[in-house]
């Protein structure tokens, strides 16, 4: 009765509260600003800056010294020095030079807050320019304008691109740990060599330990869409059937792994150690917060056997995109080979002597 609490409770709380802080859309970044100008125009980029949501003016800095010290006791996140001739230099010479040291520690943090601020100073030059156009007294020639679009994420709402994965990771963990403890428990408490003198034949006896987590898999599933939509407003674009039909061969995959697991180990213990290091291969290498194109070759490879990497792409696909089951054909083939090793060679290894 416990684990079936937990097989239900466990998903539930952490879909209801993981995508709310698995987000990577970095707020509130604390910036210094020097102003050695204290002209119009850098008035009007502070001004630029302090509006959008991305940045926290965390105090106007009287020199260099002093706001790097904000760095190094961890109040200020960035420092922004504008020199004194900033709107001279700018009009006169066309161009000017601002200073920007940025904290580190967090690589993450720092790249995303200095592309923002970058993005603002780039905006900001471009209608210093467009204005200087409409002046005859400058001569300025225009620059070509970009006009783009968002494509199924218009609003680049970072939910919709990590719950569908959310949820797969947790379909997993329910899956995989719960089968690799089944087998191992019967031989724990002595249960097995009742079953084992019995002539249940072996793929009978992978095939009982395996329906059951397979209906209670695809329950987890559907609770999990259920809060998708509740909690998030998030519905899939694509035929939901679609995801079921995916889901169903791979359950039967990831639940013949978790019984292959159970099979070789003695006690409850190596099972849990093993599915441990299994499940953390599969978040951090299965494309869930870092797309597999973007790592090295030799992760791709591990990549490439590792079947949330599979899930994860299909529900984003049928998600976000609209995809068909002839979308994800080549995918769904990918996983029924590996539900046909894993189970096999699961029915295989399990001997039915002590």
């Amino acid at each position: 009765p416990t684990i079936l609490r937990m097989m239900f409770m466990m998903p539930v709380i952490q879909l209801a509260i993981l995508p709310l802080a698995a987000d990577y859309e970095v707020k509130n970044v604390r910036i210094a600003i020097l102003d050695h100008d204290k002209s119009s125009y850098t008035a009007q980029l502070i001004q630029k800056i302090g509006s959008t949501d991305y940045f926290t003016i965390d105090l106007y800095a009287k020199d260099l010294k002093g706001a790097m010290q904000e760095i190094e006791h961890d109040r200020a996140d960035m420092v922004l020095e504008i020199p004194a001739g900033f709107e001279r230099d700018l009009v006169k010479e066309d161009k000017a030079d601002v200073y920007l040291a940025v904290n580190a520690i967090n690589g993450v943090r720092a790249g995303l807050g200095s592309g923002y601020l970058l993005n603002i100073l780039r905006s900001y030059n471009d209608e210093l320019r467009v204005k200087w156009i409409q002046m005859p007294r400058m001569n300025t020639e225009p620059r070509i304008a970009t006009t783009f679009s968002t494509w199924y994420n218009v609003h680049l709402n970072y939910q919709r691109y990590m719950v569908p994965g959310i949820l797969v990771i947790l379909v997993t963990m329910v899956c995989s740990f719960l089968a690799s403890l089944n087998i191992v428990k019967e031989k724990e408490i002595g249960t097995i060599e009742q079953i084992n003198v019995t002539p249940i034949r072996k793929h009978h006896f992978i095939l009982g330990k395996l329906i059951p987590f397979w209906v209670m898999g695809q329950i987890t599933l559907t609770l999990g869409f259920i809060i998708a939509r509740v909690i998030y407003g998030i519905v899939p674009e694509g035929n939901i059937l679609v995801i079921y039909a995916f889901s169903s061969v791979y359950m039967l995959a990831i639940l013949g792994l978790g019984l292959l697991v159970s099979t070789f180990v003695q006690t409850q213990q190596q099972a849990m150690l093993i599915s441990f290091f299994m499940m953390m291969v599969f978040i951090l290498l299965g494309g869930l917060y870092t797309s597999i194109e973007s790592m090295p070759q030799w992760a791709q490879y591990i990549a490439a056997i590792n079947p949330v990497s599979y899930f994860i792409e299909v529900m984003r696909m049928v998600f976000l995109k609209g995809s068909s089951l002839s979308d994800i054909s080549r995918n769904l083939g990918i996983i029924a080979l590996f539900a046909v090793v894993f189970n096999t060679w699961a029915v295989f290894s399990y001997r039915k002597r002590s």
